[in-house]
């Protein structure tokens, strides 16, 4: 976890909620309020929900990874409260520059879908779920808060949750295709300079926004050597320093492209 450096209030604030159906009521600081929604399980045990993070106006919440400073949103439930976190997904973020930092997150409304794993469908389950996240505007505060939910199967779907959770969905990066996609790359032999190609959205017309994240904590922004031929994009990265002793061999990075108003994202294995 990255806080920010002189900013930071050390303190969190913990906030509990009951849900007696699938909206949980929102726990709130100075910074904003969140809460968590959740589908009535599947048949095979699958859970749908989000976390929905409103920052209040001048605020601003992280990315999976968060840039120079800053605190990634974290989900976590009790290993014996009968259910696993199988994925956290994240709409689109925004590029914030704050003097000399560079921040990834959102600064308006946003809501991270995820998906639980519960080990008995069939069973009604009492659900606690903690949510972790930072809310910064002069100062970075820690925001804790814990949620029961009461997880039980219901006949028909439940419209308003359906509805949040398609338009959460609706905002998250689009999977590699062929029409967009990462066509080839390759990092130097100092493991210094990440080179890529990408294949564009046919009719692309200006520079796309390329991210890349390597490993924890580590976000490439900045690139170099870019040129275009139709939908084919190339351009260098500086990779910067690598933690002491890293061996790319074996690794997976991920790289979000931005271009116009599709976004793609993937990942980069290197042998």
């Amino acid at each position: 976890m990255k806080l920010a450096p002189a900013a930071l209030v050390a303190g969190s604030l913990g906030l509990a909620g009951v849900c007696h159906a699938e909206i949980s009521p929102w726990a709130t600081n100075e910074g904003g309020r969140m809460r968590i929604v959740a589908m009535p399980p599947e048949p095979d045990g699958t859970v749908r929900g989000a976390l929905q993070i409103e920052p209040r106006p001048g605020w601003i919440t992280y990315w999976r990874e968060p840039g120079d400073a800053g605190i990634p949103p974290q989900i976590m439930l009790p290993e014996a409260d009968g259910a696993t976190l199988t994925r956290v997904s994240y709409p689109v973020p925004k590029r914030i520059d704050n003097g000399e930092l560079r921040d990834l997150g959102y600064d308006h409304p946003v809501s991270l879908p995820f998906e639980l794993k519960v080990r008995q469908p069939g069973q009604p389950l009492d659900l606690t779920a903690s949510a972790f996240v930072g809310l910064c505007r002069n100062i970075c505060i820690p925001f804790q808060a814990d949620f029961t939910l009461k997880l039980e199967a219901v006949g028909g779907t439940p419209v308003q949750e359906a509805m949040i959770l398609n338009a959460a969905a609706s905002k998250i990066p689009e999977a590699p295709s062929d029409e967009f996609a990462v066509a080839d790359h390759s990092i130097s032999e100092n493991n210094d300079v990440l080179s890529l190609k990408l294949k564009l959205p046919p009719g692309s017309t200006t520079p796309p926004q390329v991210i890349v994240t390597g490993p924890e904590g580590h976000v490439l922004f900045d690139g170099q050597n870019a040129t275009q031929d139709g939908d084919s994009y190339s351009l260098d990265m500086p990779v910067g320093k690598l933690p002491k002793n890293y061996d790319i061999k074996g690794k997976q990075w991920g790289v979000l492209v931005i271009a116009g108003k599709r976004a793609m994202e993937s990942s980069l294995s290197f042998r």
